[in-house]
This record gives C-alpha cells, structure tokens and sequence, in this order.
C-alpha cells in the first residue's frame, strides 16, 4: 500500500480547522452590550451592577492596564432555536495562547451571583440545554484588563509591571458577544478527531495500531458533508466507534488525572489580582464539576481558601459544598506553594501549621501529602518538616526543569539531612498543566523512570499560573483514553488515591539523599533583596515576639496576642510564595511587600516593646537591661533572658599598618586592612592559623555582566564567570571607631554608576570580623559578590537550611556538582579542617558559591563568595536599584557549633530597655548542640508553653530543658501541636524535661503550667 499517511493527516487538520470547528456553534446572534470602567482599584460587586453603564461595540478598544471594566450583555434566545442547547460566546479579545496571562471576567448574574469566569480557553457561557426560545439573558462581566507582561516579546523590559508606570492607553477589543447554537454532536466529533489524531502521531510508523486509525480517520472525513458538517457529524462519529472501543493493552501506563489550576498567589499580577483570579477559577471549577461526574479537581494553598472565604463568600460556599462532597480537594497542606529554601526553619514550620489547620477547621480535611509543583528546588531539611506536620507524601515536577542532568527517578523515597524518608513523586508529564494532548499523555508513558516495577503516575490537569483550571474538552479526552488502544490509560483520582496505589505497587523505591537540587533558577536567591531582607526580618522578629509575649504572659499575666500573632505569620508566609520571596515577580508585587514588611516590623517590634516593659521592672529606676532573644548565652546573659547592662570586659585597638592601611586586634583576632581596604589577614591568635589565603584579599568586591539566555530575574548562567572585574580602586580608608570596645574602619569604593560603603568592626571580647555593607546600586544586568579567599583545603562545605545543615561539595567532579555553582545558605555557611575552621554569617543574604584552586606553594584556596545584588530588567525594569544594607561576618577558627551560635547571634542582636529586673529564662537548655527554635503559647489558647528544639551539629545530644515555671505535664506533639501517641514520652525531672536528640531531630513539647 502506498505511504499517504502526510496527506491524509494534513487533510485531518485542514478539515477540523476551517470546517468541523466552526460548525460546533453553527448559528449566531449578537449581544447588546455596554460597559462601566471603575477608576482605580477594582470595586465591590454591588457596585459594579449598580454603575451607570454606556454602549460599546463589538470592535471597540477597551481596558487600561491593571483596569476593570464592567460589560453588561443582555440578549433573547430567537424562538427558532428552541430545543438547542445555546450558549453566550464572550471573547474580550483573547488570545488564546495566553490563558491567565491576559485579560479575563467573572460572569454575575443581575443579583450577584457568580456563574462563571472567563479566559482564552473558555469562552462560553450556557444559557439552557434545550431552551424553549424567547429567553431573556442578562449577565454582568467583571473583566480585568491585565496586560500581557510575558509575551511574544520574550524577556524585554515592560511598564507594565506596575500600574505606576502602565499607561493608561487600552490593552484589549472586543471581538465577539454572541448568542449561539451549541451543536454537541458536533463538538463530540471534534473530541472524536483530536484524541484519536494525536495519538496517532505518537505511535510508531510500523505499528498496526498507527494505521488502524490513520484509516479510520480518513473514513470518518468521507462521513463529513463539508456543506453540511451538522447533519453528518453522527455519520462520521459512528465510523470512529470502532477505533475508539479498542481497549488498552495489559501493561499499559496508568495516568491518575487531577484537575488543576496552578494559580501563583502574585507573580506577572499583584496579589489583588489573584484573589479574583481564585473566584474566577474556582466558579469554574464548581461548575464544570457539576456538570462531569467523574471529574475531580485540586487547589492546594490555604491562603486562597481564605481569599475566598472573605472576598467571594458566594463563591466559596459552592467550594465548600464541592469538598463536602470529596471532588473539590484542598491539597498540600500548606499556607501557600512556598518556596522550600530560602524560608528558614519555623516559617517552612509554620507554612504546614496554618496551611493544615485551616484545612482541618474548615473541611475536616487533612493532607498526607506536600503539593509543590513549581518550587525551585527543595531544601534537605524538608522530609522532616514533612513528617512532623503529619504528612508523608511529596509532589513535585519543577525537577525536570533541569538543565544539566536528567533526574534518574520519578517515584522514589526523599531522605533528609536526619535521615526521614519521605514517598516522592514527579508526574512524567512534565508539566502541572496538562490538557490532555496525546503528545503529552504518550510523553508521560514514554519518560516514566520506573518502568517494570511501577506503572502509576499523576497528571495535574488544567491550565495554570495564571488560573483558569480544567476545560471540558480536556474532560472529554480523558474519557475517551480512559481505556484506549495505544494510549496510557486515563482515570480522575484524587492525589490521596494516586497514591495509595503508587506506594502499594512499589514498596522498595529508590532513595534520593539530600536536597533535591534545581539546575535553574539559580538567581532567585538573590533577586529582589529587599524581599529578602524583609522574609529574614520578619522571621526573627515573629520568634522574638513569641517569646517575651510568652515569657511576660507566664511570668507577668501579660496578655498574649494571638490573634495579631496569627495574622502576622499568615502576612510573611504568603510572601514566601514562590515567586514573591525568589524575587521573580513584577515591580507592583516587591513594592507592596516592601511595605507590608516594614508594617510587620512595625507591629512586631511594638508586642516585643510591651513584652519586654512588662517583664524588665521599674523603668524610671536608671537602670538598663539586655535582652538576649538568641538561643545561645551572650555577655552573661542567658538565652531567652536578660540582665542588666554590664561593661565589656575585652579591648579591641586599631594600629597603622607598614605599608598603608590599618591593624585592628583584639586579643583574639588580628585583622590587616591594606591601603585598598580589602582584607589581607585574618589572624587567629589563639590557634596561630591565618584565615585568608596568602596572596589574596578577603571581603573583595567582585561585579559580573550577568545577561542570562533567558528567566531575567530567575536564572544566572555559568558563563556569568568568564567576566569579572575586581572592585579595588578605593575613595577613603579611614578609622571610625578607635575602641576600646570596638575599633572600625569605613571603606567607600565607586564604580559605574554605583557607590558602597563598608564598615569592618572588631568587637573586644568577640571572635569575628563584622562587616556592614551600604550599596548605592545602579547598575543594569551586573552581579555584585564579595569574596573571601580562605586558606582551607577542604572538599566539603556547610551550610545551614530548615533545622540544620547540608554539605555540598567544594570540587567539580561530576555534572552533578558542577551544576551546583550557585546555592543557598541560611544564616552560615561553614569550611573546616580537621580542628580547625572558618564561618562566613550573613543577617539577610540567600546565594553564595563556593570554589577552590591549588596555588604554587601547593596549598588549597577555598573561595567563598557571597552574592549581594543583581540587575535584571526582567519583570522588573528596575530591580533592585537603590540604597541597600547587609551585614556579615567572618569568624576565624569556627566549628560547627561557632558557626551556628553567630549565625543567630548576628540575626537575633541585644535590645536595651529601661528596668531594674533580671530575667530568667522561660526555658533553658544545658547543650549548645541544642536549640530552641521557638517558645510560644499553645495556639488552642489553653495557657499551655510550647517549645521547638533541634540538634544544630550533626551528632547525637543529650539535653535537660529546663522550664522556668511549674510544670505538670509534658507531651511530645506534632507541629500542630497535637499529642504523638507513637512516641516515647521524655522522662521528667521536675520541672525539667531529659532529651535525647539524633541528628538534626527536631522536638516539639507542650508543656502544662501549674496553676496557683
């Protein structure tokens, strides 16, 4: 037989375009409209139905950016349609290349209820299935002229990532606002076709089976009257049964579809925008279920269950009924879809807390599974967070965004740093928006890993970002691939049911040690620093905040402020979305969480302020106290406590140096500032070891081109590093502070546009070299780093994540670990000889990189260099220009457990507050090796003292915490707070409590107070 196989799927696709496609709506009307624009921000509902609204035409432009304008449509069905199914077409000037990244509407009816939301991909409303004729339609379209920010231009700047800078001038045109005849025969068929022809391009060309339906299709294409595709659409239907009623085979791939709308809580759009988007998608969502049986559909993230539930109350009780009823599935178990590294170790607690806890108030539902499918990369400390909030399930597919290496599993078991063990899935798909193309659906069966042992994977189905969520043409393929000849077979099911089935079928997975590790991206651990700033602030604020509010409500009656508490937490973890926290949003979004963090602050300090007066006695007595809010003692003055102010004991003195610059010495360390300013030593006295490499300087400023091939704001390529300029030349060197409690020396450089200003200071008593850094940034696409050349040969380095740390290579000798030229640490990272090592602390810097050469003489130079700012100018034009601060420091002869201690230290400082009254701690620990986390009271707001510690090195510890009140009972609980039935109960010595920690192991106690 001859090939034709070209021209007959050419003649498919000319004949589904221009004939079969447009016959699904065969008779039309137009729509009268008119149209209200709200000035300003988008206005309530009722007002919006009550505006006074002008005509408009089809063809009129419409919608300045970030606008709202409410469409009245009204129209009669004609009486000759009666007995169709009719239906509104409403394209705004859609695109349909970009569903939820242009404009989109929520559809009223007159008295407010939500019926629908529209966007590139839905388009329809239906009025009546049949209608009898004569029907009066009247609706009201909340539509959002949001512009396009990632479009056909690529990665270009655009002011259309602010309002401020957006214009005014019209985005969109109307393009049609028509009744219709829905012909669902006719739409059937076009199912009919897609499914079977892109399945046949999947197939193999000398397989049976490709044939069967190439023949197949081309005999239903001889059905079709191309004069008359409605009358003989059934005819062509009938010779497609065949095809379609051939079962799978045996061993074919098993896809658990899940409906899905990944919606980015702010991302191309600010945060207000989403809270419509959600409406928009969840009156989809409830629709479409309504309407599909067998559909299910997911929405993970807490915070946009609340959005609802405040702003779109209507629309939420339709969500509630749809989860009472299990096919509206709450998923995650988390606040928002976070991002898992740069969040440190109780906020990514607190992300399951409150992400649970409304679950469970709201639904009675709670999650055994993490939902995060567009997280970039995830922290090693993550499994145990996992496990201790209840869950035992991951999924992700951000993974297979890798560039360099192909991840070898998709069904595994995730090991964390303490050794927890987390069932981990990535969907082979490839992607959290399938919409059920034969391409993706025969790539997921084709990329599955795990093949003869497993044959489960899940499939998010719906568009997403942007919103909009599963369309009923996707539900229509997966029916028909339900048990298909050629294809996976395709089933909804709830994650819980995929998987149940993944873990039974495949009992030993392969294990993944450490983090899982996002060969992309790398550049959103230092984008947007001033949200990064803000996230690290705010997390060490709300710690100190619970514990003088506890400290002063157990010790003084102080009134504990939950509620505000509560509210605060749920503030900063909505901004560790993904895409906020990374620095990868619009300009509208950092500027906002500019404020709202500098609001936080505000609050925070005030319950700190409060608490603290309470607790520090007379403040007119002229007396002064510390607070110490680090988990360590410092000065005298114990962890969680305070005592008043005492002089330093030490010296530091600064000196000339031979041949310019300055000696700053404090008995301890000896530091040489050369006439450059940069840091030629650092000298560990008592250890006699120099830190800096010979021949090279410490604290030297280093700027980079840095133009990646794409992702702006996301991505730094490797050859970033091919061009670097050395920032030496230097306006003034000159001592600031002369002791004798601290010496400092200011160095101010300029360069290109920009200016910075550091300050080095060493403390008497104190083992670091502190360093406070002001930079006036305006560069465009440069990378600035600060480097520190370190006389260590190591092969290895630390650096802290959630509740403890991981070590990452310092060597390049696999693709694995060459990829890694960019990471993240938390509050340190570490480099160590055998007994002997350096600590470099940062207050609110995420990415570093670390490298090491062999010099002549032989020895070892690892390089740590930390990454302060960048310049990219996409989405956000203007990214990160202006004044910023950080503040660092390096700690000469550190071990692990001088690495943690200034780690907090330099996170958590000292706060003066008139008093006469010595604090005692509320709790204390007699190991350093363990910390505390967290002291608070008990959410239920029982009175009850919860306290969260882990083991902070690596080894085993052994501890007694001791409670600074009467304690008549202790219970070990989950993150929730909830007894752990399981788990051996600690052993009590009044009121004391005996603690036996692995590695990393995290405890959380609730301990009961007595009462008087």
């Amino acid at each position: 037989m001859h090939d034709d196989r070209s021209l007959i799927e050419a003649r498919l696709q000319r004949v589904l375009d221009e004939r079969i496609r447009p016959a699904v709506h065969p008779e039309s009307v137009p729509l009268e409209v008119a149209a209200w624009t709200a000035p300003g921000e988008p206005v309530p509902v009722a007002e919006g139905l009550a505006a006074a609204y002008s005509p408009i035409a089809v063809g009129e432009k419409w919608g300045a950016p970030w606008g709202t304008t409410w469409f009245r449509v009204s129209g009669t069905v004609p009486t000759a349609w009666a007995g169709h199914t009719v239906e509104a077409l409403l394209d705004l000037g859609f695109d349909e290349r970009m569903p939820g990244f242009q404009c989109e509407a929520l559809v009223y009816e007159p008295d407010g209820s939500p019926v629908k939301g529209l966007n590139p991909r839905n388009q329809w409303v239906r009025v009546g299935s049949p209608v009898s004729g004569g029907e009066e339609v009247l609706w009201h379209l909340e539509s959002a002229s949001n512009p396009v920010i990632l479009g056909d231009s690529g990665f270009r700047p655009t002011p259309f990532g602010d309002k401020e800078t957006a214009g005014t001038d019209p985005l969109y045109r109307l393009t049609r606002m028509d009744l219709a005849v829905f012909d669902e025969t006719v739409w059937a068929l076009v199912q009919d076709l897609e499914v079977l022809g892109e399945l046949m391009h999947e197939l193999p060309v000398d397989g049976a089976r490709r044939w069967e339906l190439l023949r197949a299709l081309d005999r239903a294409l001889d059905a079709i009257d191309l004069q008359d595709v409605n009358g003989t659409a059934a005819a062509a239907r009938e010779r497609l049964a065949g095809v379609l009623a051939t079962p799978a085979g045996p061993s074919a791939h098993r896809i658990s579809a899940v409906g899905h709308a990944h919606i980015d809580s702010a991302w191309l759009w600010p945060l207000r925008e989403t809270v419509r988007k959600v409406a928009r998608t969840a009156s989809n969502m409830t629709a479409l279920l309504a309407d599909e049986p067998d559909f299910v559909f997911v929405m993970s993230q807490a915070q946009q269950f609340a959005w609802l539930k405040e702003h779109r109350p209507e629309v939420y009780a339709k969500v509630k009924k749809a989860v009472a009823d299990g096919r509206f599935v709450p998923a995650g178990g988390m606040w928002v879809e976070s991002d898992t590294n740069m969040p440190g170790s109780e906020a990514m607690a607190r992300q399951f807390v409150h992400g649970k806890r409304f679950f469970i108030d709201e639904f009675g539902i709670e999650n055994e599974e993490a939902w995060l499918p567009d997280t970039f990369g995830f922290a090693a400390g993550l499994p145990q967070i996992i496990k201790a909030a209840g869950a035992r399930w991951l999924l992700t597919q951000k993974i297979s965004w890798s560039r360099t290496n192909q991840f070898p599993h998709h069904t595994f078991l995730w090991e964390g740093i303490d050794g927890t063990r987390i069932f981990t899935h990535f969907p082979p798909v490839d992607s959290y928006n399938c919409s059920m193309q034969g391409r993706e659906i025969a790539h997921a069966a084709r990329n599955f890993k795990d093949k003869g042992v497993a044959r489960h994977s899940l499939a998010p189905t719906g568009w997403g970002d942007g919103g909009g969520g599963t369309t009923r043409e996707m539900v229509a393929k997966a029916a028909r691939m339900r048990d298909l000849g050629g294809s996976a077979k395709v089933v909804w099911e709830t994650p819980s049911e995929f998987f149940a089935k993944a873990e039974a079928e495949y009992p030993n997975p392969p294990v993944w040690v450490g983090e899982l590790y996002l060969e992309l991206h790398r550049a959103t651990l230092t984008s947007q620093a001033r949200t990064k700033q803000g996230n690290r602030r705010s997390e060490h604020l709300l710690r100190e905040a619970e514990l003088w509010a506890a400290t002063a409500a157990v010790r003084t009656g102080f009134g504990y402020p939950y509620e505000q508490l509560d509210r605060l937490w749920k503030t900063v973890l909505l901004h560790q979305f993904h895409d906020i926290l990374p620095g990868s949003s619009i300009a509208w979004v950092h500027r906002e969480a500019e404020a709202t963090y500098a609001a936080v602050a505000e609050e925070l300090n005030g319950i700190i302020d409060r608490a603290q007066r309470a607790l520090a006695g007379d403040p007119s007595s002229g007396g002064e106290l510390l607070f110490n809010p680090a988990p360590h003692a410092r000065g005298g003055i114990a962890a969680g406590g305070a005592r008043p102010v005492a002089p330093n004991e030490g010296r530091a003195t600064v000196a000339p140096r031979p041949g310019g610059g300055h000696i700053l010495d404090n008995g301890l360390l000896r530091v040489a500032i050369d006439a450059r300013g940069l840091v030629v030593s650092a000298y560990d006295l008592a250890a006699g070891r120099e830190a800096v490499a010979p021949g090279h300087a410490a604290n030297l400023l280093q700027i980079h081109t840095d133009f990646p091939n794409m992702w702006d704001a996301w991505d730094v390529d490797a050859f970033y590093r091919n061009t670097v300029t050395d920032l030496v030349d230097v306006d003034e060197v000159a001592v600031v502070a002369d002791g004798p409690e601290a010496v400092s020396v200011r160095v101010v450089r300029s360069f290109g546009a920009s200016k910075a200003t550091q300050v080095l200071t060493l403390a008497a008593g104190a083992k670091r070299l502190d360093i406070d850094t002001e930079v006036d940034w305006h560069e465009t696409e440069k990378f600035l780093k600060a480097a520190f050349p370190l006389d260590l040969h190591t092969d290895r380095y630390a650096a802290e994540t959630q509740f403890g740390h991981l070590f990452r290579p310092t060597h390049t000798n696999t693709s694995w670990e060459a990829a890694k030229f960019e990471a993240c640490n938390h509050r340190f990272v570490h480099l160590e000889e055998p007994g002997w090592g350096v600590a470099l602390v940062t207050d609110s810097t995420y990415g570093h990189d670390v490298s090491r050469t062999v010099r002549d003489d032989r020895g070892t130079t690892t390089t740590v260099r930390v990454s302060l700012l960048r310049a990219p100018r996409f989405p956000d034009p203007e990214t990160d220009q202006g004044v910023h601060r950080f503040r660092h420091a390096l700690v000469p002869g550190a071990q692990i457990g001088d690495a943690v201690r200034e780690g907090y230290r330099m996170n958590l400082p000292e706060r003066r507050v008139p008093g006469d009254a010595e604090v005692a701690p509320l709790l204390a620990v007699d190991n350093d090796a363990v910390v505390i986390t967290a002291v608070k009271l008990a959410d239920d707001e029982s009175g009850d003292v919860v306290v969260r510690a882990y083991e902070s090195r690596g080894g085993r510890a052994a501890a007694r915490l001791t409670a600074g009140f009467g304690v008549t009972g202790v219970t070990v609980c989950d993150l929730l707070e909830r007894p752990l039935a399981e788990v051996p109960q600690p052993e009590r010595a009044g009121d004391s409590v005996l603690l036996s920690l692995r590695p990393f192991e995290i405890v959380t106690l609730r301990l009961s107070r007595a009462r008087a």
